[in-house]
């Protein structure tokens, strides 16, 4: 079976996914409820964590005899 070469293993991978999906949903929630603008952390969250799952997932899809750098 092949090993897959991403920075995150599977475990972390699926809590990646799980954390994404609770803070994109919830700021929606946060902005209909709290009258601050509290609501975009929610979003800046999400993006990071989406920023990571996109890189892991780059990563996994890379060849494996393919150099970093020059």
């Amino acid at each position: 079976m092949h090993q897959d070469s991403g920075f995150l293993s599977m475990r972390q991978r699926r809590l990646a996914w799980v954390g994404f999906l609770l803070a994109a949903f919830q700021a929606p929630v946060a902005a209909r409820v709290l009258p601050d603008q509290s609501w975009l952390f929610s979003v800046c969250v999400a993006l990071l964590v989406a920023t990571v799952i996109i890189a892991d997932d780059a990563r996994r899809r890379r060849p494996a005899n393919v150099e970093i750098g020059d």
